[in-house]
């Protein structure tokens, strides 16, 4: 059986790690795949799980009358659940989908309380949180301060081009907050000029 080792690997980029403390973390995840396009999580749903993402491309999308917007896209290695509806157990306000062949490592709610006894689980979390809530904070500023051709421009920065090319056109365009056609103007622009 596969062993989440850059799991490990990715821990370790903002905590001092121990071989006993990963030993119990280890025993806590368990290895889950997803088909392209599959519900991890669907609205309304209670998110159980804590993951961490391997391989593959998950996004974030909420309903708004009747239209799904995309929030966010993840990209391995790095780790996400639905934040606030894994912390509270409650309903959740957002949906989680696959867009590829996806393998994550998945920690249980009740099994996440339990490493929070672990000192380095705690300094990782507290870390990561904080680089989310940078992200979250310059998503929200780009929004307000760039283009949507600005925007494009940083995905392609930002998300190799094999992973963006699988991102189906009106996914990408809600998440730029523009309409489908204006996001085909804007890469035909970009494929002539070179920077697509």
């Amino acid at each position: 059986m596969p062993e989440p080792k850059v799991f490990r690997h990715f821990i370790e980029r903002y905590t001092v790690l121990e071989a006993a403390d990963w030993e119990i973390i280890e025993a806590r995840m368990e290895r889950k795949s997803f088909a392209r396009n599959q519900l991890i999580l669907e609205e309304g749903q209670i998110c159980r799980h804590f993951y961490f993402l391997e391989e593959g491309m998950v996004r974030f999308y909420t309903n708004h009358d009747g239209v799904e917007l995309t929030k966010s896209f993840v990209i391995p290695p790095y780790c996400f659940t639905s934040r606030a509806s894994f912390r509270k157990q409650e309903a959740s306000q957002e949906g989680i989908q696959a867009l590829d062949q996806t393998v994550v490592w998945q920690i249980s709610h009740d099994d996440y309380r339990k490493l929070e006894g672990l000192l380095a689980w705690n300094v990782f979390m507290r870390k990561l949180l904080n680089e989310i809530q940078e992200y979250s904070d310059a998503r929200n500023l780009e929004q307000l301060t760039m283009t949507a051709e600005m925007r494009y421009l940083k995905i392609l920065n930002s998300y190799p081009e094999a992973l963006i090319r699988k991102i189906p056109l009106k996914h990408l365009s809600t998440y730029l907050g523009i309409a489908p056609q204006s996001l085909s103007r804007i890469r035909k622009k970009f494929q002539k000029s070179g920077a697509d």
